[in-house]
């Protein structure tokens, strides 16, 4: 495989920003793809699966290759020997672990041929294909009986300045296959590729949003008439910290946008005011120019609301930091709050919840050791009241907190053991020398709880247990 650079000059291009953010001369934000990957029935035994993304990982001799972890829901929530470990030499998977792909690097979940299995559409965006180096390329692996044995590419582009594909993805899966879309980020732009999706034929011609420098992608139901809206947002751009949040980017051609706004890195869609419209919820976890203007110190979520006309064009966003009453901790530099978010109804009140990570916390003396935050949803007034926070100093989460362990880099949240109670996943890409490692939080009768939580590690899976493997995913804006 030939690389225009190769995977170790990138680890050490990513950690020498990482380092420059330390030292102050450039912010070391951990953003992600919103909630990673919703767990998902994968092999149709009626409970839900998690999947963990290790992009560092080595395959085959084949350095940062990446591999994609599943671990199998079951009435006693997950265990590490119920697994199934997922590389491009894996039978049934399209391609090759080659050096530097980043298999993994991005993942999404969702039905798309709508035969009752969860599919799994899984992102390597410096893959080298004909088209290109790091063009990028992303793969459907499909359900069935058997778990995820099977897949098939979807077409890449062409366009010289659209590369680095499969940086972010997304996936809808509802109605029929033809109601099912999956939206990939490159580089540049997005695509955009409405269903039908079958085992044997998947669409070919994707609607192209016209994006900028790249950070995220997901989607939702903004204006409740049953078909996604897909929801960009750029990376650091145009004089703002985050980038802009831009909605159905794929049906407007150039900047004209009628919804676009700054700043954020990352988001997540979900009705966290129970009106029935699904609500974007922003992360922004860069320190402001302005403070007030473009970001709160220590980071910040904003929150649009849906509407019967989806997000107005001058709406105003709700924001909160953890200077906002109710919010646990003080906004401090480098605390990264909002540097992933995720939406789910954790105390079954049928209005979605948030769940904000800081990965650069500050505990104690402990600098960027991560925290996450659990903000309940309201039918009336501003989200705050009742949150709470959760670390690796929380009783019953196990582990300590250690420098630049970075929990709360990525989150997800479903109910794995099919109890009626959301679970929260957590990950932290620093642990154990950037290993990384993952954390099931069971869902309590409220809110989650550490109490039976559970610590995942990359020598539980057969990896070196320390180094550069990114268990749970790395900082996408550095990807």
């Amino acid at each position: 495989m030939t690389m225009n650079s190769t995977a170790r000059s990138r680890r050490w291009q990513i950690a020498a920003v990482l380092l420059a953010g330390l030292l102050g001369n450039l912010p070391a934000t951990v953003a992600h793809a919103a909630g990673d990957t919703v767990p998902a029935d994968f092999n149709g035994d009626g409970y839900r699966d998690v999947v963990l993304r290790m992009p560092g990982a080595d395959v085959g001799g084949q350095e940062d290759a990446g591999a994609v972890i599943v671990l199998y829901g079951s009435p006693s929530r997950l265990s590490a020997a119920s697994r199934a470990v997922i590389t491009q030499n894996s039978p049934g998977v399209p391609g090759a672990a080659e050096r530097g792909d980043y298999f993994g690097a991005s993942t999404a979940s969702a039905d798309l041929d709508r035969d009752g299995y969860a599919d799994l559409v899984v992102g390597a965006p410096y893959e080298d294909l004909a088209e290109g180096a790091d063009k990028g390329m992303v793969t459907i692996l499909w359900g069935s009986r058997s778990g995820l044995t099977s897949g098939r590419t979807l077409p890449t582009s062409t366009d010289a300045n659209f590369d680095r594909i499969g940086r972010d993805v997304t996936a809808v899966g509802k109605g029929s296959s033809t109601m099912s879309s999956i939206t990939v980020g490159g580089w540049n732009d997005t695509m955009t590729f409405h269903g039908r999706f079958t085992r044997s034929s998947v669409p070919t011609s994707p609607a192209i949003g016209y994006v900028g420098w790249f950070g995220s992608v997901t989607a939702g139901d903004l204006d409740r008439d049953g078909v996604a809206d897909t929801v960009a947002v750029s990376g650091r751009m145009g004089g703002h910290t985050g980038g802009l949040v831009l909605v159905n980017a794929e049906t407007f051609a150039g900047s004209s946008h009628p919804f676009s706004r700054g700043d954020a890195l990352v988001a997540a869609v979900g009705d966290v005011n129970g009106d029935g419209y699904g609500d974007i919820v922003a992360g922004d976890p860069d320190e402001p120019a302005q403070r007030g203007v473009d970001g709160e110190r220590g980071g910040r979520i904003l929150i649009w609301y849906g509407s019967a006309s989806g997000v107005p064009t001058d709406a105003v966003p709700v924001t909160l930091s953890q200077d906002s009453p109710g919010v646990p901790g003080a906004g401090e530099a480098g605390d990264e709050f909002g540097g992933s978010v995720v939406v789910a109804d954790f105390n079954r009140d049928g209005v979605g919840d948030i769940v904000v990570g800081s990965p650069g916390e500050k505990l104690g003396t402990v600098a960027g050791a991560g925290m996450v935050t659990f903000i309940p949803g309201t039918r009336s007034g501003v989200p705050g009241a009742n949150s709470a926070s959760y670390s690796q100093e929380t009783s019953g989460v196990p582990g300590s907190s250690e420098f630049d362990d970075a929990f709360g880099t990525t989150l997800s949240a479903g109910d794995v053991n099919r109890d009626g109670r959301v679970d929260l996943l957590v990950t932290g890409h620093g642990e154990n020398n950037y290993a990384g490692a993952a954390w099931i939080l069971p869902g309590g009768t409220t809110r989650p709880t550490g109490t039976g939580s559970k610590i995942f590690t990359a020598s539980q899976f057969g990896f070196p247990g320390s180094g550069w493997q990114l268990l749970g995913g790395d900082s996408l804006p550095l990807l």
